[in-house]
């Protein structure tokens, strides 16, 4: 399961030396300034495009119960259809790096002979994935932590790799500083998107109950009395309110806390909920 999450309040560290690209992020979080407008100006200055940080819970990638909590300067829509297309399982910035610590250099052309790893370039590149940096470390206390440092450009010619390789000692300081300062100590908190979700409107909370018993946009624009696109609209934003991915993972997180029941669901709306999504939801 991936997740989004949203970086912490600057922690104090007793004796960090903190750089001026730290600094600068820990004066945005100060201001309460959105740090995706800092980050991809220090990933320019850097000579990137886009940072993505990623923590697991578990060291080993493809456990069963593992989470992934991710951040990243990049459009939801791409941490959307990663997540869908299953990408985890094929993206070497995850499958060459979570048993190493040192920094892992790649580059979307090396893979070209690869169909598998290839599809997934020629899909990331439309976000300007193409080579760049993987840095992975261990943290005892929250499993495999990632940050990857996106460029679009490839293939990589030499000076580019030698510029790169120049910058792999600040590179790895700037990762284990983010987490440090901004990730570590609010996952242990538990500030998660999911669990400080903004409360839901009347609206949204009708259209994930009607979803949670396998009605579609338009079933519910009927029942509620509104469009297909408007029902499609409340789905937005309490998908963006509750910091998940998609609707299958709005109502399996809704009912899991207990925002939804399906047998009330079912009474209300005049319907029975699929066999298919009550067996999901069973299962999540």
């Amino acid at each position: 399961m991936l997740a989004n999450i949203k970086p912490g309040k600057p922690a104090r560290l007793t004796g960090a030396i903190t750089t001026p690209y730290i600094s600068a992020l820990i004066e945005a979080k100060r201001r309460n300034d959105p740090l995706e407008p800092v980050m991809t100006k220090v990933m320019n200055e850097l000579g990137f495009d886009s940072f993505m940080y990623a923590m697991s819970s578990n060291v080993l990638p493809h456990r069963k119960d593992n989470k992934a909590y991710v951040w990243t300067t990049l459009p939801a829509l791409w941490v959307r259809r990663y997540a869908e297309m299953g990408y985890l399982e094929v993206d070497p910035r995850i499958t060459e790096t979570y048993n190493r610590n040192v920094p892992f250099v790649w580059d979307a052309y090396d893979y070209r002979a690869d169909p598998k790893r290839a599809a997934f370039f020629r899909d990331a590149a439309r976000f300007g994935i193409c080579s760049g940096v993987s840095i992975s470390f261990r943290d005892p206390d929250h499993g495999r932590v990632l940050c990857a440092f996106n460029s679009a450009s490839t293939p990589m010619d030499e000076l580019r790799r030698r510029s790169v390789g120049d910058q792999l000692g600040d590179l790895m300081l700037f990762s284990a500083s983010f987490h440090d300062f901004f990730m570590a100590h609010f996952v242990d908190l538990g500030e998660t998107l999911q669990s400080r979700v903004p409360p839901l409107s009347r609206r949204e909370k009708q259209c994930l109950e009607l979803a949670a018993n396998g009605m579609t946009s338009v079933d519910i624009g009927n029942k509620l009395g509104i469009k297909e696109r408007t029902a499609n609209f409340h789905f937005n934003n309490l998908i963006q309110k509750m910091g998940v991915l998609n609707r299958q993972e709005a109502v399996a997180v809704g009912i899991a806390r207990g925002w939804v029941h399906v047998e009330r669901a079912s009474l209300n709306a005049g319907c029975t909920p699929s066999a298919a999504v009550a067996q999901r939801t069973r299962r999540r």
